[in-house]
């Protein structure tokens, strides 16, 4: 008798599960509504400050979802390599706290919004403790300076290496990217340095600020974010490789660093809309995270007045409200 009640309390619990579950033609069928509903030009303007962003085709659109079980669904311009830009603040932040921990994270750099734009000085004036965000510049600076490393060879290893296992293969840097970062990054430097006088940077501070540089110049396509998101959905683990990138405890911190800075001054627009973590970068990515079900990525690198893809934001939210992935929304 024990036996088939075990039988049926299995039954019953695959039946809720896949009840939960969203189809992937269902899936398929929300990317094609959201591709054919925003491919015309959504208005905006690519990058104009980095010399290699404004030259980006600015009709380059792609969307790509990577589910829990390692099956990625890609629509449109998929497999381009743009600047991964300010989404490799999260995957820095995740080899910091793996690293470090989640505690340490808290009390070195900090983890409330700043509400102000991404490279913001006064946010830091105005903060007693100088505390700021990981997802900001000052903050995503101080937390490339608190990775421990003997050097800024092995830093740069430790973050190479991360990336590929986030990313299931290993990622290039575009040179002239990071070329032409580099030559306009003077606001940067003085941003960390103003930090630094404050006690609350880590390491060489121009050492930091270069390595900082060169992730943001990580070549990246919408597949690898989807991928790269879906190792945060699925509690730390690639979809793809099956891998263990991170501890599963650090991805509802890292989600909720989203959640509080993802799309810097319109976060809070964004998660009024969604209800779901993201990350931007002004190269014309945005990732979303759904945990436990998705991660989506959409390339397009006309931006707002706040560094956001026009186009990805517009995506992201319309395939957020069919699929009925906002985390705010009772089911």
């Amino acid at each position: 008798m024990k036996k088939i009640n075990g039988v049926i309390i299995l039954l019953l619990l695959s039946v809720v599960t896949f009840a939960q579950q969203i189809s992937e033609k269902r899936i398929r069928e929300v990317m094609k509504e959201a591709y054919n509903k925003y491919k015309a030009p959504q208005g905006g303007a690519n990058a104009n400050y980095i010399p290699y962003l404004a030259d980006v085709n600015s009709n380059l659109y792609g969307i790509a979802v990577c589910l829990p079980n390692g099956k990625v669904l890609e629509l449109g311009d998929t497999k381009y390599e743009f600047g991964i830009e300010s989404i490799s603040k999260v995957f820095v932040l995740a080899l910091a706290m793996q690293e470090r921990g989640q505690k340490a994270i808290e009390d070195s750099i900090g983890v409330n919004a700043t509400g102000m734009p991404f490279n913001s000085v006064l946010a830091i004036e105005l903060e007693p403790a100088r505390a700021v965000n990981p997802l900001v510049n000052a903050g995503a600076m101080a937390t490339n300076s608190f990775v421990p490393a003997a050097s800024g060879a092995e830093k740069w290893t430790k973050i190479d290496n991360i990336f590929a296992k986030f990313a299931g293969r290993r990622l290039p840097v575009i040179e002239k990217l990071y070329a032409s970062e580099t030559a306009t990054n003077q606001h940067n430097r003085a941003i960390a340095w103003l930090l630094y006088s404050y006690g609350r940077f880590y390491d060489n501070v121009d050492v930091s600020v270069d390595l900082y540089t060169k992730a943001c110049s990580y070549g990246t396509t919408a597949r690898d974010l989807a991928v790269m998101a879906g190792t945060l959905a699925n509690r730390g683990v690639n979809p793809l490789t099956r891998e263990k990138v991170i501890n599963s405890e650090y991805c509802p911190k890292i989600l909720a660093t989203m959640l509080t800075e993802g799309l810097y001054d319109e976060t809070g627009d964004w998660i009024y809309h969604t209800g779901i973590p993201g990350k931007s970068g002004v190269g014309g990515g945005v990732i979303a995270v759904s945990p436990g079900k998705m991660a989506i990525a959409v390339f397009s690198p006309p931006l707002d007045k706040s560094g956001n893809s026009i186009k990805a934001m517009y995506t992201i939210k319309y395939m957020v409200d069919k699929l009925g992935l906002n985390l705010l929304e009772a089911k």
